[in-house]
């Protein structure tokens, strides 16, 4: 296990149920990511549609604690004013300011648009929660790979983070979510007796 990577081995469990918690732990978690970008300006050489496309490309710090007090909360917002420039310069991820002093850009050196002197942007963007099966943005892995050893009944998950959450996170994540999924399935099927 290291901040971007974590393989773990499991034992004694169907191949179906290891592999819905793969498939979850790709897209089935959720987190935070940009949905809705208002430009209130925007003189770069780069369209309007173009920098809502990459803000919301940009992953977005995601701790379990937020996702549980922000499950019915409204969206949070991020801003940004480039301000005026005399020189060519790039705008980073980490001129984003955000409401939530946890849900911010993973990295500060993600680039968004080069501006040319007296060029400016300057944006209100709101994040909410999602996942992945909605949309690529909301994964909360980049890879989540289910390998078999050479004992019988055994096979080592590995999953990758985006940045959003931690590794070990993102699996304990997946295993409730899929504990959630098999009561509403097990409801489901007794309502039907």
């Amino acid at each position: 296990q290291d901040e971007q990577k974590i393989s773990v081995k499991l034992q004694g469990m169907p191949l179906q149920y290891a592999n819905a918690i793969r498939r979850i732990c790709l897209n089935g978690v959720p987190i935070f990511a940009i949905d809705t970008v208002d430009i209130l300006e925007n003189s770069s050489i780069l369209a309007d549609e173009g920098i809502a496309h990459r803000l919301g490309l940009i992953p977005l710090k995601t701790e379990l604690s937020s996702i549980e007090s922000n499950i019915e909360s409204d969206k949070i917002m991020l801003t940004l004013d480039s301000g005026d420039t005399t020189e060519t310069r790039t705008i980073f991820s980490g001129e984003i300011k955000s409401q939530d002093d946890i849900i911010k850009p993973i990295s500060e050196k993600i680039p968004i648009v080069t501006l040319a002197p007296n060029q400016r942007i300057k944006f209100e963007a709101h994040a909410r929660l999602g996942r992945g099966t909605e949309h690529a943005k909301w994964n909360s892995a980049n890879i989540a790979t289910l390998t078999e050893t050479d004992k019988d009944d055994e096979h080592i998950l590995t999953v990758e983070t985006t940045g959003a959450l931690e590794p070990k996170y993102i699996i304990l994540a997946s295993i409730n979510e899929l504990s959630k999924r098999l009561d509403i399935f097990k409801e489901t099927i007794s309502d039907l007796k």
